[in-house]
């Protein structure tokens, strides 16, 4: 199986959905382009049916004036009051500014502007007339201005101009209608197409809800298949995980086993036939030392190398199984392996254990040894320390163990890695005792410190595991007398020196 960290790249969106959204972008926009152009299409008609409204009331308040004018002129000849003289003359003011609106409503009809035009020059004519009465009224009185206003009335003016006026408003009336009929045939189809454009747009959307569904509930199926294949992996790397620890513990248990077997075999059989070979050396070398001293001196050194062998062997039954683990307990032995290790290396290493370490089992005393042995080893060869301290005490009924030096440190991805085998040997030895096992970086983030704790109850039993306990007995007395038989240098401490790790591990 291959995990990849890299980020993966992101799926494009199928064409067809972006087809569909763009074909929705496209039909909304075109509908607010519809709806704005209807939009002020209906303003415009609205403006000109305003402005045909205008005209019409503009056209028809001129012929108000206009008969109010000759009504209040007929006035002031009966009567003679200025006040009849002075609405003649707004109303001629007030015609010329209804005038100047028309042509501002007009300017867009040159047919009506033509109409306004004759209809003006009819109302000045008027005007005109009534001008020449007044002046015929102030000089020759009432019987003249009788006549000017009969030569009036038969002219035809009003008449003409009333006329002019019905045509301006019923030419407007047209209009009105027309534009009015426009704007309702606008109107009418600028609901439809907005109805079109809104039924396309719900199409659409409903088409891209529609896939939006399917890829939501896509997702989630997805998302659940990877949950379940997630939980699948992870059950079955813990399990993995769970026997692979298991069959390191059976290892370092069955190791130990096998050290223990070696190591009495070494003990028990080989050295009993070393002692016989050592107690016939010395028989034929007693007969021999006074016939043939050469032949004695010939034995004299096989027997050197016998008493070398003898050491070889214990050297190697100490590296498979301490003696001093055995006959006196779990403080004399790291202690004694401390003081050889300060000697061996010029560290120096400095041991505090407490006495009551030794009520721990066989299994726990083991496994405290070797995890010192592998810390002490790591030290000498990684740490370039100068000073290590180890301590080893019992609290709340545990073995605690703290291993400490002033060294280059360890970092922590190297602490973590597969690799550190000596590590991961030390943090297998532990749990397989239900313990717990920590490295991290020392005080002041100086050197490293090594922490085990390991309960003193039966924790072999709660993991499956039953280690016989073994224990060597000191050598007999025919191994002391094949010693005592040659004066010969005291033997070197029952320890032997560190073994160097694998070229993998990872320094501590």
């Amino acid at each position: 199986m291959v995990f990849s960290i890299e980020s993966p790249s992101k799926p494009p969106l199928p064409f067809y959905k972006t087809v569909l959204c763009v074909l929705c972008v496209l039909i909304l926009i075109v509908n607010g382009f519809s709806l704005a152009r209807n939009l002020e299409s209906l303003n415009d008609a609205k403006v000109l049916q305003s402005q045909g409204a205008r005209v019409v009331d503009r056209v028809q308040a001129l012929n108000v004036l206009v008969t109010d004018a000759e009504s209040n002129l007929r006035g002031y000849f009966l009567s003679g009051i200025d006040s009849y003289l002075r609405q003649v003359v707004r109303a001629r003011g007030e015609a010329d500014r209804q005038f100047a609106q028309l042509r501002g409503l007009l300017a867009d009809n040159p047919n009506q502007l033509k109409n306004l035009a004759q209809l003006q020059n009819l109302v000045r004519r008027d005007f005109a007339g009534m001008d020449d009465m007044l002046r015929v009224y102030r000089v020759g009185g009432l019987n003249d201005v009788a006549k000017i206003a009969h030569s009036l009335g038969d002219d035809g003016t009003v008449d003409e101009i009333r006329l002019m006026v019905v045509i301006i408003a019923q030419e407007q009336r047209e209009l009105l209608a027309t534009r009015s009929a426009a704007y309702n045939r606008d109107y009418r189809n600028a609901v439809m197409l907005g109805i079109g454009i809104n039924l396309g747009a719900i199409l659409v959307v409903l088409l891209f809800y529609r896939l939006i569904r399917q890829s939501f509930f896509s997702g989630v199926q997805a998302q659940q298949a990877l949950e379940t294949a997630n939980q699948t992996l992870e059950s079955t790397v813990a399990l993995r995980t769970e026997q692979l620890s298991v069959l390191s513990r059976h290892l370092i248990s069955v190791a130990e086993e096998e050290k223990s077997r070696l190591a009495r075999e070494l003990h028990d059989e080989m050295g009993a036939n070393l002692t016989a070979i050592s107690i016939d050396l010395n028989a034929v070398s007693e007969r021999l030392r006074t016939q043939q001293p050469q032949l004695a001196r010939m034995l004299e050194r096989a027997r050197a190398t016998l008493v070398d062998t003898v050491q070889l062997k214990r050297r190697i039954v100490e590296n498979l199984r301490p003696s001093l683990l055995d006959n006196l307990g779990l403080s004399a032995a790291v202690q004694s392996y401390c003081a050889e290790f300060g000697q061996l290396t010029t560290i120096d290493c400095e041991a505090l254990v407490e006495r009551t370490v030794d009520a721990a089992g066989p299994m726990h005393a083991i496994a405290v040894f070797r995890i010192v042995q592998e810390a002490l080893n790591n030290v000498a060869k990684y740490a370039r320390a100068s000073t290590v301290i180890v301590h080893l005490a019992v609290e709340r009924d545990c073995l605690v163990l703290e291993i400490s030096d002033n060294g280059v440190g360890i970092d922590t991805d190297a602490a973590l890695a597969p690799k550190s085998h000596g590590l991961l040997g030390m943090r297998e030895r532990a749990l397989l005792l239900g313990g717990n096992f920590t490295v991290r970086r020392g005080v002041n983030d100086c050197g490293t410190c090594i922490e085990a704790s390991i309960p003193l109850a039966t924790a072999a039993a709660s993991h499956g595991v039953e280690v016989a306990a073994t224990t060597t007995p000191a050598a007999p007395a025919l191994l002391d007398h094949v010693q005592h038989a040659k004066p010969a240098a005291p033997a070197p401490p029952s320890i032997s020196e560190p073994r160097r790790p694998a070229g993998d591990r990872i320094p501590t």
